[in-house]
């Protein structure tokens, strides 16, 4: 191996989903979020992976992403933007049959002037103060809004990788009265809602660090894996440091090996010194702080040095890798670098493209 290579197995990204799509239980559909490039992983092979798992639904962050993501898939899909409808947006929203979550009473005027009885969504603030109508903007938008027919009105819980967080129940309380009545579709819950049980899941779910094997998905399957291959080893003194600032020095004669990726690439600096990598199950410390392009790792316990190593794989998920980091698996899959060789493997990866039913 001369690059690194970064393999994504879509046929867990399936199976998450429809595990998932299990737990939304019937009656509720299964969206799921690609945004961010299916969160660093290629949002093109994600998503004609989840269509042919049953997905039907994908949500992305930016109009721009689902621009790029109809181009991919082409028709009958339904593609929702967070970010809702931007100053400037409307040929992009339009042109490609995007569904944008409006956001403000702003967006309102924006979409309907702009884009008069094209489709949209609607998102509420329950409590996140992030994004979405407020509640007192609510009491004035809802009636024009609901007679102009929404195809989604949703929220976004703040807590739910905390189950026993008290803002959990204040938000579903807060969007079951702010929607109480309507005769429309509602969507409450991420991947950490739809964990939270039926109460939270209404008409759909819309999982997705769930899907790429992220917490607070336990039972996900692993997705990505990452080997880095070796560029050199050398012997360093008793005493002798290593790497910048000499971060790390040798207690014992040791054997170090340089590898080829650093912060550059999504290995995050923090983890110098904390993280581990693998070589052919063997756990390795990397020592000394990461670089741009280069991690060091104290081999001296091996009897060969191997020609890569495992950062991501069987042997540690990301958010094992996240916790050496001091941040969440989020980060570290959305930072994967470009400069990694890409694999997508699986048989999903010649799924058919048109929408299918929902998994049993």
């Amino acid at each position: 191996m001369v690059r690194a290579l970064l393999t994504i197995d879509l046929d867990a990204v399936a199976a998450n989903w429809r595990a998932l799509d299990r737990s939304s239980g019937p009656g509720c559909e299964t969206a799921a979020v690609v945004k961010a490039d299916a969160y660093g992983l290629g949002a093109a092979p994600v998503a004609r992976a989840l269509v042919s798992a049953g997905a039907r639904t994908l949500f992305v962050a930016q109009a721009m992403e689902g621009v790029a993501l109809r181009e991919a898939l082409g028709p009958g899909v339904a593609i929702l933007v967070f970010e809702g409808h931007m100053e400037g947006q409307a040929d992009a929203i339009g042109g490609a049959g995007l569904i944008p979550t409006l956001n403000s009473p702003e967006q309102w005027r924006r979409h309907r002037e702009a884009l008069p009885g094209a489709p949209f969504a609607v998102q509420l603030d329950t409590g996140m103060n992030r994004l979405g109508v407020e509640p007192r903007e609510w009491a004035m938008l809802r009636e024009p809004v609901l007679q102009a027919g929404p195809a989604l009105v949703m929220s976004h819980l703040a807590c739910a990788d905390e189950p026993w967080h008290a803002a959990n129940a204040a938000q579903l309380a807060a969007f079951r009265s702010m929607t109480e009545g309507m005769a429309v579709r509602r969507s409450l819950s991420a991947t950490g809602g739809t964990l939270l049980g039926p109460a939270y899941h209404f008409d759909m779910t819309r999982p997705g660090v769930g899907l790429y094997g992220g917490l607070p998905f336990t039972d996900a399957l692993p997705v990505v894996s990452l080997d880095v291959p070796t560029i050199q080893v050398r012997d360093v003194a008793a005493g002798e440091g290593v790497g910048y600032a000499h971060a790390w020095r040798a207690a014992r004669p040791s054997r170090v090996a340089t590898v080829s990726a650093g912060y550059a690439d999504g290995l995050i600096r923090a983890m110098g010194g904390l993280a581990t990598v693998w070589a052919e199950g063997v756990p390795c410390p990397v020592v000394g702080r990461v670089s741009m392009d280069l991690l060091t790792v104290d081999v001296t316990d091996l009897p060969d040095t191997p020609a890569a190593f495992e950062v991501l794989g069987p042997h540690q998920g990301v958010d094992a890798l996240a916790d050496a980091a001091g941040t969440i698996g989020y980060e570290i899959l959305t930072a994967l670098g470009a400069r990694y060789a890409r694999r997508h493997v699986g048989a999903a990866t010649l799924g058919r493209m048109e929408p299918g039913r929902r998994s049993a």
